[in-house]
C-alpha cells in the first residue's frame, strides 16, 4: 500500500502496538480505555496506529496508570518527574487528530476580549488568514486530520479574537472567513465520527455566516449541521433542519433569483435529506430527494466546489450509491459505481465512494472486491475507513464469513479499523 499524507516514525508504530497489546491483555476495548484517559476513541485508536505521538510525560503517566504498569515499563527509557521540584517536562508536540480543537471550541472562544480583560491586536491579517483558510479546507478535502489539527490551533484563536477588534468595514469579511473555519472544522469532526462536536461548529458557522451577512454560507452550514445529525442518529432533527433551509431557498428559487452557488446549496441539502430518509429506511423519499438534487445538477450542468460542497452531478451519482448501500439495494450501488468516474472529486469523496462500493460487495458477500475497494479507499484517506461506523462493521462482517480463511490483507485491515471489537 502506498503511504498517505506523512509517514509514520517507526518508534511511534513500535509504541502504539505494544499499548494494544498491553490493552488487549487486559480485556479493554479501545473504546474503554479512552474513557478512562478521557480521550476519543479515534485519539486512542490514532495512537496504537503511531499516528498519534505520546511525547508529553504526564499523558504517558495517565495511560500508564489506565493500563497499571509504569511509566518505564511503557515506554523504557521516558522522562521521570524531577524530584528537586516536583516539575514535570513537557515537551512541545501538535495533537494529530482533533483532541486539541475539541478544547479549542469548549466554552467562549473569546470572552477575555469581550469582558476587557484581553485588549489584544491582530497578529496577522486578513490577507494572511484567508490563506490559511484555504489550506485548512484543502486538508479536509484530504482527510488530513494531522493538518487540520495542526493549522486550527493558531487559526481558529485569531479569527475569534479579529471578529471581535477588526474594523467596522473589514467585519464582515472577518466573520466569513469564521465561518468557512466551523465550516471545515464541522465537516472533519463528521469525518472522524465526532458528531456531538460538529453539532457545535456547525452552529457557530450558522452563527458566524449570518453575521457576515452572506445566507448562502448560513445555507451550508446548515448542511453540515445536518451531517452532525445524521451521525448522532437525530434523524427527525436532521430532517427539520435540512427541509427549513430547503423550503426557504426554493421558494427563492420559484422567483428566479437563485444564483448558481445557491442551486449547489440546494441540491447537496437534498442529497443530505436523502440521506436522512434513507437511514429512516424511507425508499421512496430517498430516490425523490435524489431525483431533486439531480435536476439542480443538470441545471447547473458542471461540476462545482461552491462552499467546499463539490456538488454536481458526479457527487449526486456518490451519493446515490450511498443510499442505495443504507437502502440493502447492493446490485444497483455497484451499477451506479461502475459509471461513475470521480478522479475530478478531492481524496474524501473519492474514498467515499470506494468505501461504499466495499459496503455494498460485503453486502454481496464479494470479499475479494469488498477488500480491494476498501484497500483504496485507505489509500485516500485513512481515517475513512478507520473511523466510519458502518466501514467497520462492513469489514467485521467480512471476516466473521471469511472465518480462519480470512486473507492475511483483510485481518490487516480489521486490525488498523479496530473492527473486532
Amino acid at each position: 500500500m502506498k503511504p498517505t499524507g506523512k509517514e509514520v516514525d517507526p518508534k511511534d508504530r513500535a509504541f502504539g502496538r505494544h499499548v494494544q497489546r498491553l490493552r488487549k491483555e487486559r480485556g479493554l476495548t479501545q473504546q474503554q480505555l479512552a474513557a478512562r484517559l478521557q480521550k476519543t476513541s479515534s485519539w486512542m485508536s490514532q495512537v496504537e496506529r503511531g499516528v498519534q505521538p505520546v511525547e508529553r510525560i504526564d499523558v504517558l503517566q495517565d495511560l500508564a496508570d489506565a493500563l497499571g504498569v509504569s511509566v518505564q515499563q511503557l515506554r523504557p527509557g521516558a522522562p521521570l518527574p524531577s524530584a528537586a521540584n516536583g516539575n514535570v517536562p513537557q515537551p512541545s508536540y501538535r495533537s494529530n487528530d482533533l483532541e486539541e480543537a475539541r478544547k479549542l471550541i469548549s466554552g467562549h472562544p473569546a470572552i477575555g476580549t469581550l469582558l476587557g480583560a484581553v485588549r489584544p491586536t491582530p497578529r496577522r491579517s486578513l490577507g494572511e488568514l484567508e490563506p490559511e483558510v484555504e489550506a485548512m479546507w484543502r486538508a479536509t478535502h484530504e482527510g488530513n486530520f494531522a493538518d487540520v489539527s495542526s493549522r486550527l490551533t493558531d487559526l481558529l484563536p485569531d479569527l475569534e479574537q479579529t471578529v471581535r477588534i477588526v474594523g467596522e468595514d473589514r467585519r464582515p469579511e472577518a466573520y466569513l472567513l469564521l465561518a468557512r473555519t466551523y465550516q471545515a472544522l464541522a465537516a472533519a469532526f463528521v469525518r472522524q465520527d465526532e458528531a456531538d462536536a460538529a453539532w457545535v461548529a456547525a452552529d457557530r458557522a450558522i452563527w458566524a455566516a449570518e453575521e457576515s451577512g452572506d445566507p448562502l454560507h448560513v445555507g451550508a452550514g446548515v448542511f453540515r449541521m445536518v451531517q452532525a445529525f445524521v451521525r448522532l442518529k437525530r434523524l427527525s432533527q436532521a430532517e427539520h433542519a435540512a427541509c427549513t433551509a430547503i423550503e426557504a431557498l426554493q421558494a427563492i428559487d420559484a422567483q428566479g433569483k437563485l444564483a448558481v452557488e445557491g442551486m449547489s446549496v440546494l441540491g447537496s441539502l437534498h442529497l443530505a435529506l436523502a440521506l436522512v430518509h434513507a437511514r429512516a429506511a424511507q425508499r421512496a423519499e430517498a430516490r425523490d430527494e435524489l431525483a431533486k438534487a439531480r435536476a439542480l445538477a443538470q441545471r447547473i450542468g458542471e461540476d462545482r466546489n461552491d462552499f467546499n460542497l463539490e456538488f454536481g452531478a458526479t457527487n449526486v451519482e456518490i451519493q446515490a450509491v450511498s443510499t442505495a448501500v443504507e437502502l440493502g439495494d447492493a446490485g444497483e450501488a455497484l451499477d451506479i459505481g461502475r459509471e461513475i468516474n470521480a478522479e475530478a472529486l478531492s481524496p474524501e469523496r473519492r474514498g467515499r465512494l470506494l468505501m461504499d462500493l466495499g459496503r455494498a460487495h460485503a453486502q454481496r458477500r464479494h470479499t475479494g472486491e469488498a477488500l480491494a475497494c476498501l484497500l483504496r479507499a485507505e489509500e485516500l484517506t485513512p481515517e475513512t475507513v478507520r473511523t466510519h461506523v458502518a466501514a467497520r462493521k462492513a469489514i467485521r462482517e467480512l471476516v466473521l464469513v471469511e472465518g480462519a480463511s480470512a486473507p492475511p490483507e483483510l485481518t490487516a485491515l480489521a486490525e488498523r479499523a479496530d473492527a473486532l471489537e
